[in-house]
């Protein structure tokens, strides 16, 4: 996908995105989208997103090792 399909097909709504934050931690950092994951700079864990609707319950937690492979990391 180029730059301009992301643009104008985004996997997430960006208005969405910007209140996304980690419900597993206490700080509740917000969450970055990182191909196709929500990924959270502080711990590096990610949550899948599924039809365009972030799946952000725990037992939904990828983690930091599993999202590094998934990255390319």
């Amino acid at each position: 996908m180029t730059a301009t399909e992301s643009e104008t097909n985004p996997i997430i709504d960006p208005a969405m995105l910007d209140l996304l934050a980690n419900p597993l931690h206490p700080d509740r950092p917000k969450l970055l989208l990182k191909g196709t994951l929500l990924v959270c700079p502080l711990t590096g864990v990610g949550f899948p997103i599924i039809s365009g609707i972030p799946q952000l319950l725990p037992e939904s937690v990828i983690s930091k090792e599993e999202v590094d492979k998934i990255l390319g990391q």
